[in-house]
């Protein structure tokens, strides 16, 4: 290792694959963008115009109708993932969106990243 350098940490690493994507995929007012984030126990995601620079909707796993969320599978917090998947995309379909850019924010597509996407396209959105 030379000398002065420090080793990348994950959350670092995370972020400079996020920036990496952020230079392919703009979101526009017909067709934005589809951030999600993901922590230890929850996921959020929002859609987002970049021309305009604002957040058009948001959802998380910690939003009132989705706090009290029961699941019964094998894996709960994918199908709460799911679930917030679906509620964003319906909050997307009564602002009139049907189409988004999706933006994985640096994380795989796997796991709850993928129930959250899997649950939008559920729910109606297209990408």
């Amino acid at each position: 290792m030379a000398k002065g350098r420090k080793t990348a940490t994950r959350r670092s690493q995370r972020i400079r694959r996020h920036l990496r994507i952020r230079k392919k995929v703009t979101g526009t007012a017909e067709r934005p963008r589809l951030v999600v984030y993901r922590s230890l126990k929850n996921i959020e995601g929002q859609l987002v115009d970049d021309e305009a620079g604002r957040t058009i909707t948001g959802v998380s796993t910690l939003a009132k109708g989705l706090r009290d969320f029961e699941a019964e599978g094998a894996n709960p917090r994918q199908e709460h993932a799911r679930a917030a998947g679906k509620a964003l995309a319906e909050q997307a379909q009564e602002k009139g969106i049907k189409s988004v850019v999706f933006d994985r924010g640096g994380y795989r597509y796997h796991g709850r990243v993928k129930a959250f996407a899997e649950g939008a396209r559920e729910g109606g959105l297209e990408f």
